[in-house]
This record gives structure tokens, C-alpha cells and sequence, in this order.
């Protein structure tokens, strides 16, 4: 861990040597892990203090970080997570706000804040992070850096504490992609189907009215970049039903899952949970069953229904956030707002269990704001190989 961390990235963990290969598709590069993640040599404390005082030292590394480590990659150190992954603010009541790189006074988004804020501000190349509801997405699109929601599974998560199992993902962030696609390299096997000859790109019409009017007209030339590479995009809706109903059927599968992993602890010990975090635990508990069956028959029908949209060839090309990030000065019922209209938007990937990259590709009131493909499942290497089409257009 850098002894000199002015910008909060790092969990303050004594310094512990963590070995790596001496050569490898990743040497010369270093990499944060977030702190829910193991470790060995050091404790995992999920952004809790209550987690943090039961974990003890760990003895075993996570196996993707294993991964990393004997690709070449050294250790930078352990980065800051909001409390128990259960937020996309980036402001930890415990551990502090890691500072987004991009933007200082701008929040750098959660729950990843830590890998986000390290790999924004050049303390590291690239950075671990998990996605659930979208905190892989969410601090890439604020700190202005590429960042993958895989396909749910596709990425290993042994060795990781859990938020909501049927939901977690394994991410990372890099500034540039060819950072990204070498990391890709060591953690992406490939794709179980060939990558199209030509991709047939879709425009969700009823995502983008999601945005605010000023940040979709300030990536419309970002839009028209990606359409130059790949061809005009096909207008088509994609949510089901309602974004209202894809919000609420997200939300009671989350906060079923999340109460089931971390409900026992909390009434056990009673911590002090932070603003925000408090009140979804709250909300959490109260999820009734007949909620939950019907938010799953539901995910299965949308899975379905994105399927059927999208083919074997079929990406969709869409904001991945609503506008850029949030000030750090805004209320905590400002921030809410915001997360609650962003889930609308990253809860098609989270239902499908699809993979959905950000890229850094647009810019308003000086602040980065992401455009997000988003292809059918497995198709995570073939995004990653078009947005290398996109930098070399």
C-alpha cells in the first residue's frame, strides 16, 4: 500500500508483501484489490468495521487475484469499499470517500470507490472492483475510466464476500483499453461463441430518455463515434413492462439476497451502519417472499426477452448513467435520487445477468460520463474487442 495515500484510495492496512511472477502477460503492471477480496497477509473487512474486527488475517488470495498475481501484476494494496458493498455513493461513514480522480469535487461512486479513486488518480494501472447493482459502471462513468459488468458468473468470485450471490459480479477499471484488454487476457477465457462478422448495433430509445437532456445531447457525438466504427444503430425499447417494475423486481432480489448475507450479522451486532446504507438494510428486511417469487419469474422472463433482442449479434449502445457524477457537496436525499434513477438504467444488465462495458467516451461541465455496449451473455471479450475498434477508428 502507498505510504503516502492522500486521496483515501487505500484501506491503511500495514504493508505486507504480497509475491507475484517476475514475468507474465501482466508485468510492469500494479492493481488494487478491493477489500472484499482475501488476501493472504492480510484481513478483509468489507468496508465494515464489524467485519473487519471477525476476520482475522487471511490465509488464502481470492482466486482471481491469485490470477493476477501470477500473470506478472504486483499488488499496489487493498482499496476502500463503501460499507458492505450496499451503496453507489463512494462515501464510506467509517473509512472516508475516496477523491475521484477526474473530478475531485465530484463523488467517484461506489461501492468500488477505492479501485475507482486509485486507478482515476495514477496510484495503480488497474483495479478489481465487484458489480451487484452497478459499482463497477457507476464509479467508471464518473472518474472517466473503462469498467466491465461481465456476465454474471464469468469471473470468479471465490475468496469474495457476498452482497447478493444471484447478482455479484467480479469487474475491474483501467484509464485506457489496452490496459484493459490485457487484464481481459488473464481473466476472460474466450467467449463460448465467436464473435460476429459484423455487430448489429441497437439504440434503446426508452434507455436514453432515461438520461438527463444535457448529458444525452453531450454523448450524442460519442454516439455518433461508435456508429462511424460500427454502423448506424437500430432504435429499439428495451425494458419490459416498466422501468418502474424492472427497478422494483431488482431491488427485492438484491435485498432479499442482501439481508441473507448480511441480516445475521447486523442483528447479532447491531453496528452503526452509515446514511443510506441503514435505510436499504432496512428496506432489505421487510422483502416478503410472495416479492421475491414474483421479482424472480420476472428476471427469467426479461432474461429472455433481452435474449430474444439482442441474438447472438446483437449490442446495445446506451448511457450508462443518467448524467455525470453527483456533487460530493449534495445532500444525502440528493444522492439517493440519483441512485434510484440510476438503478433503472443498470438493472438490465443486473436482471439479464448480460456484460456491459463503460467507456470514458463523453464529457459535460468538465466531468467524464460513460457510453456503455451491452451484448448478449458471454459476449464480454467481443465488447471489449469493439471498443478496441472504437480507440482505432
Amino acid at each position: 500500500m502507498p505510504l503516502h495515500d492522500p486521496v483515501h484510495a487505500f484501506v491503511p492496512y500495514p504493508d505486507t508483501p504480497v509475491p507475484h511472477a517476475a514475468t507474465g502477460p501482466l508485468a510492469g503492471l500494479t492493481f488494487g484489490v478491493k477489500d472484499l477480496f482475501d488476501v493472504a497477509g492480510y484481513p478483509t473487512g468489507g468496508g465494515s468495521p464489524i467485519v473487519l474486527a471477525m476476520s482475522g488475517i487471511k490465509t488464502r488470495t481470492a482466486s482471481t487475484v491469485q490470477k493476477l498475481l501470477d500473470a506478472g501484476a504486483a499488488l499496489a494494496g487493498k482499496t476502500v469499499t463503501d460499507e458492505l458493498a450496499f451503496s453507489m455513493n463512494g462515501d464510506n461513514a467509517h473509512f472516508g470517500a475516496p477523491i475521484n480522480g477526474a473530478v475531485p469535487g465530484r463523488i467517484s461512486g461506489g461501492s468500488s470507490s477505492g479501485s475507482a479513486s486509485a486507478v482515476s488518480n495514477s496510484l495503480c494501472d488497474f483495479a478489481l472492483g465487484t458489480d451487484t447493482g452497478g459499482s463497477v459502471r457507476a464509479p467508471a462513468n464518473h472518474c472517466g475510466l473503462v469498467g466491465l459488468r461481465p456476465t454474471h458468473g464469468r469471473v470468479s468470485l471465490e475468496g469474495a464476500l457476498d452482497l447478493a450471490p444471484s447478482l455479484d459480479t467480479c469487474g475491474w477499471f483501467a484509464r485506457d483499453i489496452g490496459t484493459f484488454a490485457r487484464v481481459a487476457d488473464v481473466l476472460l477465457a474466450a467467449d463460448p461463441a465467436p464473435p460476429p462478422t459484423r455487430p448489429r448495433l441497437l439504440r434503446p430509445t426508452d434507455v436514453w430518455a432515461l438520461a438527463t437532456p444535457e448529458a444525452a445531447e453531450a454523448l450524442q457525438p460519442a454516439l455518433a463515434q461508435v456508429e462511424a466504427a460500427l454502423g448506424t444503430a437500430t432504435p429499439v425499447e428495451a425494458a419490459l413492462e416498466s422501468f418502474d417494475a424492472m427497478y422494483w423486481h431488482f431491488r427485492h432480489i438484491q435485498g432479499r439476497e442482501a439481508w441473507m448475507t448480511d441480516g445475521p450479522l447486523i442483528e447479532r451486532f447491531a453496528p452503526p451502519l452509515g446514511p443510506g446504507v441503514k435505510e436499504r438494510f432496512a428496506f432489505s428486511r421487510g422483502v416478503t417472499d410472495a416479492q421475491v417469487a414474483e421479482a424472480q419469474a420476472f428476471r427469467t422472463r426479461f432474461r429472455a426477452h433481452l435474449a430474444a433482442l439482442l441474438g447472438h449479434d446483437g449490442v446495445l449502445v446506451m448511457p450508462t448513467m443518467p448524467d455525470i457524477a453527483p456533487l460530493r457537496s449534495d445532500p444525502e436525499s440528493a444522492l439517493e435520487d440519483y441512485r434510484n434513477r440510476s438503478i433503472r438504467l443498470l438493472c438490465l444488465a443486473g436482471l439479464a445477468g448480460f456484460p456491459q462495458l463503460s467507456l470514458p467516451l463523453a464529457r459535460r461541465d468538465d466531468a467524464p460520463l460513460g457510453l456503455s455496449l451491452l451484448g448478449p451473455a458471454g459476449s464480454d471479450r467481443s465488447l471489449i474487442a469493439l471498443a478496441e475498434r472504437l480507440v482505432a477508428h
